[in-house]
């Protein structure tokens, strides 16, 4: 059995991190629609972020929330981006205990952000439709930032317990990670102390982010289901339905991967290896591959914003 290390130890410690399982000699070929989905995310995802800046006329608090939405996208793709593409193009599969910590930070803090994000969207998206008339007073900037603040901050507290609780056990099983990345519930695997508390304080995490989040958002649209069938005409109807679709959509690739990946990890821990890489890569780059397509399909001003800019580059 390898000697239990810990941080505080002098001995170096570091995991070793896993491609796709069964398909190592194929690794370079597989890193091309990697490459080309992170492309998609960068580009698609900045294209949004510049068109809001540059365009006077999106500074309003919908298109504030969809900014906060394509940063965090970008954090998440940033995050698992090195480790990935590392691992594919040149197999390196050591990444130090402080480097794992890092992006286990990063990784599970832009996770929960994606889904309060995405509750505040829903928010917006009842005021503006269920409250009209008060939208400007109820949403202002400095609710909206505020929001944004409170956003970050529960995210940053969520995470540093587990982070914090998690650095202080010892490793002392295997050092192969079953990912490409550092994923709590893939590290807990390897700590040969009492894990209790990390998994209880584990439960109640998914319970607050990933339950009472979807439970609020599915609320809301209660409320704006609601009030649109009963105080609008067929057209009203319409809009304001085609108005919270790309919401609608942004909501299920963010929460459809994710209950499929817990439903693996619950009911198919000996299913293969691969079943669970594949549906974990899946769940954490839905969301920065799609959004962006979406909110650029399904939202006229971002498109037409997004061709005023391209014109204007070819001008020049």
């Amino acid at each position: 059995m390898i000697p239990a290390i810990t941080n505080t130890t002098e001995e170096p410690f570091y995991f070793i991190l896993t491609g796709i399982p069964g398909f190592e000699e194929l690794h370079i070929w597989i890193s091309i629609p990697f490459f080309c989905l992170y492309m998609i995310s960068m580009m698609g995802n900045t294209s949004i972020l510049a068109v809001i800046w540059t365009e006077s006329s999106l500074h309003q608090p919908m298109y504030m929330f969809l900014s906060m939405l394509t940063l965090t996208d970008l954090g998440l793709t940033l995050t698992t981006l090195p480790t990935v593409m590392r691992l594919l193009w040149f197999n390196a599969r050591k990444i130090s205990l402080e480097a794992c910590f890092v992006q286990f930070f990063f990784l599970h803090g832009f996770s929960f952000m994606e889904s309060s994000v995405l509750l505040a969207m829903a928010f917006d998206r009842y005021v503006a439709i269920c409250r009209p008339l008060h939208y400007a007073s109820i949403l202002t900037d400095t609710v909206v930032s505020r929001i944004g603040m409170a956003i970050i901050i529960r995210c940053v507290v969520a995470v540093l317990p587990p982070l914090f609780l998690l650095k202080r056990l010892p490793f002392c099983q295997s050092h192969r990670l079953t990912h490409s990345y550092c994923l709590h519930q893939d590290m807990i695997r390897l700590v040969c102390g009492d894990t209790t508390i990390n998994s209880w304080y584990g439960f109640g995490l998914v319970i607050v982010i990933y339950v009472l989040d979807p439970l609020l958002i599915v609320f809301s649209y209660v409320l704006i289901l609601h009030s649109v069938l009963h105080a609008a005409s067929r057209a009203e109807r319409l809009r304001a339905f085609n108005n919270c679709l790309s919401h609608i959509l942004a909501v299920f690739v963010l929460y459809v991967p994710m209950i499929g990946l817990s439903m693996v990890h619950r009911f198919a821990r000996h299913a293969s290896p691969l079943v669970h890489v594949v549906m974990a890569n899946v769940y954490l780059l839905s969301p920065p591959v799609m959004n962006p397509i979406i909110y650029t399909v399904k939202t006229k001003q971002i498109r037409q914003s997004i061709l005023r800019l391209l014109s204007r580059r070819k001008v020049y």
